[in-house]
C-alpha cells in the first residue's frame, strides 16, 4: 500500500518581511537584477510555501527565492500557501527537494515562441522586455528565431540556443545549416568560430563566383581545381617563356586557344588567379625552370591543404577572438588576476607593446570601442582614463591585449612560440573558447611546432 500525503492549506498574503525562511536544501538563493525587476513588474505569481510554527511565525519552506526578491523589489504583500507541514527536518528536505524537482524551464524555444504571441498581442520590444525582465536585444532575437521558419524548427528540434539558433538565419543552404546544429548539439564550445568560418567561406564564394564569372566571359574554361607543378593536362604560365626568353604574361593568352583559369580566394579574402594553357607549344610558348622540380607528391598536397585550411580558420577565429575581448573589455569587472596579465604585458610583451604603442596602439582604441585621435589630437585612452578613472584598468588591459593581438599573425599557428602559447593559455583560463587551429598554439613545443610553409613560396601561400 502507499502511503500519500495531503497538504491542504490556505492562501495569505503576507508582508515578505515578516516571513521567516527555513533551512533550505539551497544553500544559497542568489538574486539577478532580471529577476528582482520581474518580481517588481508582475509580482509574486507563484505563492510560495509555508508552515506555521507553535509561535505563530510563518516559516517558508519553499519559495525563499521569490521572498528574498519581493523584499528587494519593495513588495508590501506576497501570496504565501500556508499548510500543516511536518518539523521534523526529513519532511522538510523531502518537500524542498520535490518542489524544486517538479518545475521544469521554458525552453528557448517556448521562450521565442511566447514572445511572438505576446507581439501578436500588440506588445512591442520595449513593452516585452519590461515585463519578463529580458534584455530589448534578447527579445528581438527571440522574435527573428520565432518568425523563421527554419530557425524556430531547429530550436524545437535541437537543443540550441536562441543566439545559436538566430545564426542559422544567416544562411540559406541546407549544408551549412546543417553544419551548424551539428557543432551546436555536439560541440558547442566550437559553434561561434564553426559560425564565423561559415560566414567568411560564404563571403570567399561569392568573391569566387564573381571572379569566374568574368573569366568565363573572357573565354576562359574555369578549373575545378590547381595544377600542381608536373601535373599533366594544363601548365601553369609561370612556368612558360616566349621565345624570345621572356616570361608569359596574361596578356600574352588573353586571345590564346586553350586557355585555362582557376581562381583561390586565401585567408585574406582577395580573389587570385592562376593562369594556365593547355597547348603551351601551338600557342609559341616553351616550358622552364618550375617544371623540372616535378610533380607534388600526395604527402605535399595533403600538407598544402592543411596550410590553406588552417590560413582560413586563423583568419576566422581572429574575428571571434577579438570579438570576444571586445565583450571582456566592456565589463564593469575585469578578471582578478588583470593586474598580473598586465605587468606580464608590460615586461615579457614588452617589445610587442612599444611597437603598438609607436604606432597608436589602434587595436586598444577598437577594444573599447573608441575611435583613434589624429595625429595632433589628444591621445584618446589618456582622456578615456581622466574622464573615467575606474575605466584605468580597463584602458591598460586593453593597451596589452592590442598590442598582442597586434603582432599575431598565420604565423603564429604554424610558428608557435612560449609567449604566444602564454597568452593563448590565458585567454582560455579567461573563458576563451580556443578555436583548433588556436588550440594547436597551446598545444605545440619546440619539437612539434607546426611546420607546413617551407615546401611553397609565398605566392602559392593562401
Amino acid at each position: 500500500m502507499t502511503d500519500t500525503t495531503t497538504h491542504i492549506g490556505t492562501v495569505e498574503h503576507i508582508d515578505p518581511h515578516a516571513l521567516v525562511i527555513e533551512a533550505n536544501v539551497r544553500p544559497s538563493a542568489p538574486l539577478t537584477a532580471a529577476f528582482v525587476q520581474s518580481i517588481r513588474e508582475n509580482g509574486v505569481l507563484t505563492p510560495v510555501l509555508a508552515r506555521r510554527d507553535e509561535n505563530g511565525n510563518v516559516l517558508v519552506r519553499a519559495g525563499q527565492r521569490r521572498t528574498l526578491a519581493a523584499r528587494e523589489a519593495g513588495a508590501t504583500t506576497i501570496p504565501v500557501y500556508i499548510v500543516d507541514a511536518d518539523e521534523a527536518p526529513a519532511e522538510r528536505i523531502i518537500q524542498q527537494m520535490v518542489e524544486n524537482d517538479q518545475r521544469e524551464a521554458l525552453t528557448d524555444g517556448d521562450r521565442a515562441a511566447a514572445f511572438q504571441q505576446l507581439a501578436f498581442e500588440g506588445m512591442s520590444v520595449t513593452a516585452i522586455a519590461k515585463r519578463t525582465a529580458t534584455k530589448p536585444k534578447d527579445v528581438k532575437t527571440a522574435l527573428a528565431v520565432a518568425e523563421n521558419a527554419v530557425a524556430a524548427s531547429a530550436i524545437h528540434e535541437h537543443p540550441l540556443t536562441l543566439d545559436q539558433a538566430a545564426v542559422l538565419i544567416e544562411f540559406d543552404d541546407d549544408a551549412t545549416r546543417a553544419q551548424l546544429i551539428e557543432v551546436a548539439t555536439s560541440d558547442p564550445a566550437q559553434f561561434t568560430h564553426a559560425a564565423q568560418r561559415a560566414r567568411d567561406e560564404r563571403t570567399r564564394a561569392k568573391v569566387k563566383a564573381d571572379a569566374e564569372a568574368d573569366l568565363t566571359a573572357r573565354g576562359y574554361t574555369i578549373l575545378d581545381h590547381e595544377v600542381y607543378y608536373g601535373d599533366s593536362g594544363h601548365t601553369n604560365i609561370r612556368e612558360l617563356r616566349t621565345q624570345d626568353g621572356e616570361r608569359v604574361n596574361v596578356e600574352d593568352i588573353e586571345n590564346v586557344d586553350g586557355r585555362a583559369a582557376y581562381v583561390r580566394v586565401p585567408w585574406n579574402g582577395d580573389a587570385q588567379v592562376v593562369y594556365y594553357l593547355s597547348d603551351p607549344k601551338a600557342a609559341g610558348f616553351r616550358k622552364e625552370g618550375a617544371s623540372a622540380a616535378g610533380p607534388m607528391t600526395d604527402e605535399q598536397k595533403a600538407e598544402r591543404r592543411t596550410l590553406i585550411a588552417n590560413n582560413k580558420a586563423w583568419a576566422s577565429a581572429q574575428v571571434v577572438r577579438r570579438e570576444w575581448l571586445t565583450t571582456l573589455l566592456s565589463r564593469k569587472t575585469l578578471p582578478k588576476d588583470t593586474a598580473a596579465v598586465i605587468a606580464t604585458g608590460l615586461t615579457v610583451h614588452r617589445q610587442a607593446v612599444s611597437l603598438a604603442t609607436r604606432d597608436g596602439n589602434t587595436l586598444a582604441h577598437e577594444l573599447l570601442g573608441i575611435g583613434r585621435g589624429g595625429y595632433w589630437e589628444a591621445d584618446k585612452l589618456a582622456a578615456l582614463v581622466e574622464q573615467t578613472p575606474d575605466k584605468a584598468q580597463h584602458v591598460a588591459l586593453a593597451v596589452v591585449l592590442g598590442a598582442i593581438e597586434n603582432v599575431t599573425s598565420k604565423q603564429t599557428w604554424r610558428h608557435p612560440s612560449p609567449t604566444d602559447r602564454a597568452y593563448f593559455t590565458q585567454l582560455a583560463a579567461w573563458g576563451y573558447g580556443l578555436s583548433e587551429v588556436e588550440q594547436i598554439v597551446t598545444t605545440a613545443n619546440e619539437d612539434t611546432t607546426a611546420d607546413y610553409a617551407e615546401d611553397f613560396d609565398d605566392t602559392d601561400d593562401e
